[in-house]
C-alpha cells in the first residue's frame, strides 16, 4: 500500500508505451477515419420534396427560427409585422399541405416510404457506431487487458479510479495511473479534436456531433422527422415567437456613432 503524500511508482517496460499505447491511439484513429468514409457511402441523400405544398410545409418552420435567430437586424415595426403573420399562420395551420388532416394522429412511420428511408439511415448510423467500437473493446480485452501503461502528470481525485483503471484490479493503485481498457474511453471522447483537423469539423467520425445532429432543427432537408406531427411543431414557433423580447442593433446608433467620433 502506498503511504499517503509519497510518490508511487511503478517498474513497467518501456516497450508497453510502443506495443499498447500507440498501436490502440492508431487504430481508433484509423477506424474513425474508414467509418467517417463508409457512413458517406452508405447513407442515401435526403429526398427532396416532390410538391409545392411539402416544401412550403418543410421550410415554413425555418421562417420563425430564422426570425427568432436574426431578428435583432430588424426595426421593431419589420420584426412586428414578420411576427404577426407568422404566429397567424401557424396557429392557423396556412403552412400545413393537408390542413383538413389536422387533430388527427401522425401517419405510421412504418408505412410512410419516407419515414422507412430515415428509419433505415438511422439503423446504418448506429450500426457504423457500435460494430467498429464493439471490436475495438474486444480486440483490447483479448490482447491488453490488465496492463497499465503511463501516469498521468497531474493529480486527479479519487472519483476517477474506476474510469481510469477499468481492466485493473486493485486498490492502492494511484488513480493518475492509466490502464489500457481507459486508455481507449480516452481516445474515444479525445480524438475529437483530431477527426476536426484531419476531415473537418462535419465529419461522421465524430460520434458526439453525430449524437448533436439530430437535435439540430436545421440540420437536414426535411425537419419533420418519422412520426412527429408538423401541426404541434407549429404551434410551438408560434409560442416561442409570442414569448421572445426583440431588439434591435440599430436602436440609438447615431448616439453611439457621434460618441465614438468625439472620443477620438
Amino acid at each position: 500500500m502506498a503511504l499517503q503524500g509519497t510518490e508511487q511508482t511503478i517498474l513497467r517496460d518501456p516497450a508497453l508505451f510502443y506495443w499498447i499505447l500507440i498501436p490502440i491511439t492508431i487504430v481508433m484513429i484509423l477506424t474513425g477515419i474508414l467509418r467517417h468514409y463508409a457512413t458517406i457511402l452508405m447513407n442515401s441523400p435526403p429526398k427532396p420534396p416532390s410538391t409545392l405544398a411539402e416544401s412550403r410545409e418543410r421550410y415554413s418552420i425555418f421562417r420563425g427560427v430564422n426570425l427568432r435567430s436574426n431578428g435583432f437586424v430588424l426595426p421593431p415595426e419589420s420584426f412586428e409585422v414578420r411576427k404577426s403573420y407568422l404566429i397567424s399562420a401557424y396557429k392557423n395551420g396556412a403552412f400545413l399541405k393537408d390542413p383538413e388532416s389536422r387533430g388527427q394522429p401522425p401517419a405510421n412511420p412504418m408505412t410512410d416510404p419516407a419515414g422507412m428511408d430515415a428509419m433505415m439511415g438511422m439503423m446504418k448510423g448506429n450500426m457504423m457506431m457500435m460494430i467498429p467500437q464493439t471490436l475495438i473493446m474486444s480486440w483490447i480485452n483479448a490482447f491488453f487487458s490488465g496492463f497499465v501503461i503511463l501516469k498521468l502528470p497531474f493529480p486527479l481525485t479519487i472519483r476517477f479510479k474506476s474510469m481510469l483503471q477499468s481492466g485493473v484490479m486493485t486498490r492502492d493503485l494511484d488513480v493518475r495511473w492509466v490502464s489500457s481498457l481507459s486508455w481507449y474511453f480516452l481516445n474515444l471522447f479525445g480524438l475529437q479534436s483530431v477527426f476536426g483537423f484531419i476531415l473537418g469539423s462535419d465529419n461522421a467520425a465524430n460520434h458526439m456531433a453525430s449524437q448533436m445532429a439530430g437535435m439540430n432543427p436545421t440540420a437536414g432537408m426535411n425537419p419533420f422527422q418519422p412520426g412527429q406531427d408538423p401541426d404541434k411543431l407549429y404551434l410551438n414557433e408560434a409560442e416561442n415567437l409570442e414569448v421572445m423580447e426583440h431588439f434591435c442593433i440599430y436602436d440609438g446608433i447615431e448616439e453611439r456613432i457621434l460618441h465614438n467620433l468625439a472620443s477620438k
